[in-house]
């Protein structure tokens, strides 16, 4: 029993160790690699170590503090808005609207399509002169800014779109987790005279926590690695003058335009640092309102 317990043992490590090789070549060593180079400086062929000096740069640095404040407006304000409309789009979909699944599938394509190909788009919908968002606007005797040229209002564009692009992801997943709800629950509730607020706040609410927990780890991570919608947004560019600089946007430049991958590497663990706490937090945060 003992021999056969082994071999069995054998034989899954025989069929886990491909797996485990890629998982170790493709994300674990990346991670020790970039640690270490963040303690050196240098070119990537000749590094020598210099100890804290990269990170004592990126802490001081007041792009990298600027890069931090606008990641952090934009995942606390693209995050809460944009669940807070999937769940509204959600809930009307699958409570009063039928046929539901050809509207699911519809708000799924921006998901599975290029996020450049979406941002270039968008270019032509927020532009100041031509653009539809400011010919609405006008139809309806509104302020037209200048959404991408005039540097005050790029993190308002970048977060209008961060917060579009997080529909269609938010609607499937919280559609899929509604249809898991027992619908004898709804049907007892009528027979009491429950309405349809009271149904939702104390029936398909509570029962949705798992994956509004889920959903918000999800989209709080994305949006501090924010970076392929500002580039598709500002045709390659962070903003006008920087002021839409992100975390990931500044790692790049550092290590791509500027050619200090030292510099860089601490600031990516600096980056990793942050979502681990913010995620751990939130994590708590969530748990402590399902006991509830």
């Amino acid at each position: 029993m003992k021999n056969k317990r082994r071999k069995n043992q054998w034989s899954a490590w025989w069929f886990l160790g491909p797996a485990l090789l890629g998982i170790f070549l493709f994300s674990v060593f990346p991670i020790l690699r970039a640690l270490v180079m963040s303690f050196q400086s240098g070119s990537l062929i000749s590094m020598h170590w210099t100890g804290l000096s990269n990170y004592k740069y990126v802490i001081q640095d007041p792009y990298f503090a600027k890069a931090l404040q606008n990641t952090a407006l934009y995942a606390f304000t693209v995050v809460p808005i944009g669940m807070v409309i999937s769940i509204a789009i959600a809930w009307n979909l699958f409570n009063r609207i039928k046929h539901s699944k050809f509207f699911e599938a519809l708000f799924f394509m921006p998901y599975v399509t290029s996020t450049i190909a979406i941002g270039i788009v968008f270019r032509y919908i927020f532009n100041g002169q031509y653009g539809l968002l400011n010919y609405i606007l006008r139809f309806f005797h509104l302020g037209t800014p200048n959404w991408l040229d005039n540097p005050s209002m790029n993190m308002i564009t970048v977060i209008i779109f961060g917060v579009w692009l997080s529909l269609a992801f938010n609607i499937v997943i919280l559609m899929s987790a509604l249809r898991g709800i027992d619908p004898q629950h709804y049907t007892i509730a009528k027979m009491y005279g429950a309405s349809d607020s009271e149904m939702f706040f104390r029936i398909t609410l509570p029962q949705l926590t798992p994956t509004l927990a889920f959903l918000l780890t999800v989209n709080l991570i994305s949006a501090f690695k924010v970076y392929t919608s500002i580039y598709a947004l500002f045709n390659g560019q962070p903003g006008i003058a920087g002021s839409a600089m992100t975390p990931v946007y500044y790692i790049f430049n550092k290590f791509q335009t500027v050619g200090t991958p030292g510099v860089a590497m601490a600031a990516t663990v600096l980056l990793f640092l942050i979502i681990l706490v913010v995620s751990f937090l939130q994590n708590k945060l969530l748990n402590k309102v399902g006991r509830r």
